[in-house]
């Protein structure tokens, strides 16, 4: 029986430059444009199940790797979520914080500061 990875160089630098690199390029595009149309979360998991498919054909294509391979699949979808993750949650904390920027200021100084009391100078 053959094990489910088998971690040999060659294998490792094909799944940072297919799963990391490109696939993890186009998920954290996807989790951005989705962010930026306001989009819910769960249409991220969609987004990384079918960059992670593609991710997966290119390493069946391209190298010979298995393609029907729920480990390795499962590897190359927690690799896309990741990074659509990232992608979706740095862009929306962009978007609140200029959106409702007075908001966050007012947190964010220190108290008695007449930022923080809502008075003004």
């Amino acid at each position: 029986m053959t094990p489910l990875f088998a971690f040999d160089n060659r294998s490792v630098l094909i799944f940072l430059g297919l799963s990391v690199i490109l696939s993890g390029a186009a998920s954290y595009s996807a989790g951005r444009a989705l962010a930026l149309r306001w989009r819910p979360i769960w249409h991220g998991a969609v987004a990384a199940l079918l960059i992670a498919a593609a991710a997966r054909f290119l390493h069946y294509a391209l190298f010979g790797e298995p393609l029907v391979s729920l480990a390795r699949y499962g590897l190359d979808f927690a690799a896309a979520f990741g990074f659509v993750l990232s992608g979706f949650k740095l862009t929306r904390r962009s978007q609140m914080k200029q959106q409702y920027g007075p908001i966050f200021a007012r947190e964010d100084a220190p108290r008695g500061s007449p930022a923080s009391t809502g008075k003004p100078s």
